[in-house]
C-alpha cells in the first residue's frame, strides 16, 4: 500500500456526518496516533496530550502549538493563542490548508510515518502555519503583529517568509533551513521544497520583484529564484541552481545561471520528490522517468 493510499482521504459529502472520523479523517488519525505515543512513550505522554488530546479540533492544537513556539518575553503564548484562535475562526481556509500541508508532508517525505509527526516536530510545517497567521495579520491590517511573527519564525525555525507573500496549500518544505521567500513571492498548491531556497528579489527595487511559483512545483535544495520571474507549473529546479529567468511548464532547469535541460520527467514533480537529473547525448536520457 503506497502512502497516497495509506493517508486518510477528505469527503465529507460521502461521509456520514456523525462520524467523526469520516468528517475529518486527518485529525481523527493524529488523535489515535496520539494515544499511541502516550501509551507506547510515557515520558512523551504529556506533550501528546498537550499539544493534540486536549484539543477538540486541529485549528485549535495548531493554535496552542504556534502560541508556545511563537511567544517570547514580548508576547505571551496566552495573547498569541487569542490571535491565532481569532484568525482560524474567521478564516476556515487557513484550518483546510494546514490539513493538506500535514498530508503533503505524510506523502512526500519518507522521514515522515505519522501524520502527527508534523505537528510535533517538523519546523518546515510549523513555519509554513506560522507564516499562515502572519499573513492572516498583513491581510487585515495588523502589518506591525505580521512582522512580529515574522521575526519569531525566522529566530525559531530558521525560516524567514515575508508575511505579504501569497502561498496555496499543500506545501511541503523539507529540512527547512535556511528558507527565505520576499513579500511579493507567489507560490501555487501542491508546491515542494527543500533547504536553503530563495525566493529572492535581484537588487533594491520595490514593487513586484519576486518570482511567480507554479502548482506542482520541486525545488531542489539550495536553488535559488530571483527576480519577478514566473515558473511554471509541474517544473523542476535542480538543487544549488540560480534561477534569473521564466521556466515553461513542465521543464527541468539546472546550472549558474539555470538552463533547460530537459522535460520534467513525470506530470507531478513536486509529488515525486525525485530530484535525479541525468546528463546524456539523447534528450530522453536527460531525466529519468518518474
Amino acid at each position: 500500500m503506497s502512502r497516497q493510499d495509506s493517508a486518510p482521504r477528505l469527503d465529507p459529502q460521502a461521509a456520514p456526518q456523525d462520524d467523526p472520523a469520516a468528517v475529518d479523517p486527518i485529525w481523527s488519525r493524529m488523535r489515535d496516533e496520539a494515544e499511541q505515543l502516550a501509551a507506547s512513550e510515557p515520558f512523551m505522554a504529556s506533550m501528546a496530550h498537550s499539544v493534540v488530546l486536549h484539543h477538540p479540533s486541529l485549528e485549535a492544537a495548531l493554535s496552542y502549538r504556534l502560541a508556545q513556539k511563537l511567544s517570547s518575553p514580548e508576547m505571551s503564548p496566552l495573547l498569541m493563542r487569542e490571535m491565532a484562535d481569532r484568525a482560524y475562526a474567521e478564516t476556515p481556509l487557513m484550518g483546510c490548508a494546514g490539513r493538506a500541508d500535514i498530508r503533503a508532508v505524510f506523502e512526500r517525505d519518507p522521514a515522515c510515518h505519522r501524520m502527527i509527526q508534523p505537528l510535533l516536530y517538523f519546523k518546515g510545517f510549523l513555519a509554513v502555519q506560522s507564516y499562515r497567521l502572519a499573513h492572516w495579520h498583513w491581510t487585515t491590517g495588523r502589518r506591525d503583529m505580521a512582522l512580529f511573527i515574522q521575526m519569531r519564525c525566522s529566530e525559531v525555525f530558521g525560516v524567514d517568509i515575508h508575511p505579504g507573500a501569497r502561498i496555496g496549500q499543500g506545501i511541503m518544505i523539507d529540512h527547512a533551513h535556511s528558507i527565505v521567500i520576499g513579500e511579493t513571492a507567489v507560490v501555487g498548491d501542491d508546491v515542494s521544497m527543500l533547504h536553503s531556497v530563495t525566493l529572492g528579489g535581484t537588487g533594491k527595487e520595490g514593487g513586484d520583484r519576486h518570482p511567480k511559483i507554479g502548482d506542482g512545483v520541486l525545488i531542489g535544495a539550495g536553488a535559488k529564484v530571483l527576480g519577478n520571474i514566473r515558473v511554471g507549473e509541474c517544473s523542476r529546479i535542480a538543487a544549488g541552481s540560480v534561477v534569473l529567468k521564466d521556466v515553461p511548464p513542465c521543464k527541468t532547469v539546472a546550472g549558474i545561471p539555470a538552463k533547460i535541460v530537459g522535460d520534467a520527467g513525470c506530470d507531478r514533480p513536486a509529488l515525486s520528490m525525485d530530484h535525479g537529473v541525468r546528463f546524456g547525448e539523447a534528450a530522453k536520457d536527460i531525466v529519468p522517468d518518474c
